[in-house]
């Protein structure tokens, strides 16, 4: 339940990452006056950039972790085949600054270490776990899927308004679409519904309205 409330969080931040940064370059490029196809084509080529961006990012950072783990993992096992016993006392300490007794936490390490030593460890040294275990490419392929999710809403709107109508339709379906993401934002982690999604909407809102400007101004500059 925990692993999925929070991949479901972090779906939910990369569609919101792809939702604004490509709103607002829609929103920044059609205020130039630019002709329809020109703003399709940008929105298309910063969801594209967007989602590969976020993809090697999040591979990279992930990797990284994925490699301090198996460093961890590595260090944990040649420690437990040269002092088992100093591992066992290691552990149990763990377990006596949880709360347990000592006579308690040493019948657990020794009962956790008879079935599976290393993992024990893991768990509960390192923080490791199979749920939190880092997965570079899931990661990656993940942050891609749901920033392109993001994007794509604020350039299917694009797509079918009227070219004179596309700043206005664009700024207010992405609100309403940031909206609905913050309030599913705040109800998986539990959060005030009303605030977490009048943040979401005004830091998205925020963010058009200034790309509009620029848009608009180096439209009449150009």
């Amino acid at each position: 339940m925990i692993d999925r409330i929070g991949w479901l969080r972090a779906a939910v931040l990369g569609a919101n990452d792809g939702l604004v940064s490509t709103a607002s370059l829609i929103v920044g490029v059609a205020a130039s006056s630019v002709a329809s196809g020109e703003i399709l084509v940008a929105g298309s080529a910063g969801l594209v950039a967007g989602a590969m961006s976020m993809a090697a990012g999040e591979y990279v950072s992930v990797s990284s972790q994925s490699d301090t783990e198996q460093a961890d993992l590595a260090r944990e096992r040649r420690e437990l085949a040269e002092d088992p016993a100093a591992e066992r006392e290691e552990l149990a300490g763990i377990y006596v600054a949880r709360g347990l007794d000592p006579a308690l936490a040493l019948e657990v390490a020794d009962q956790l270490m008879a079935t599976d030593a290393l993992g024990a460890h893991a768990r509960d040294e390192l923080g490791i776990s199979e749920f939190t275990t880092a997965r570079p490419i899931q990661a990656a392929l993940t942050s891609a899927a749901t920033f392109s999710a993001g994007a794509a809403l604020p350039l299917l709107v694009a797509a079918v308004a009227p070219f004179g109508l596309v700043v206005y339709l664009v700024f207010g379906a992405s609100l309403v679409f940031l909206a609905a993401l913050g309030a599913l934002g705040a109800k998986v982690g539990g959060a005030a519904i009303p605030r977490a999604t009048a943040r979401v909407a005004f830091w998205g809102a925020a963010a058009m309205a200034v790309t509009a400007g620029i848009g608009h101004l180096v439209g009449k500059a150009v």
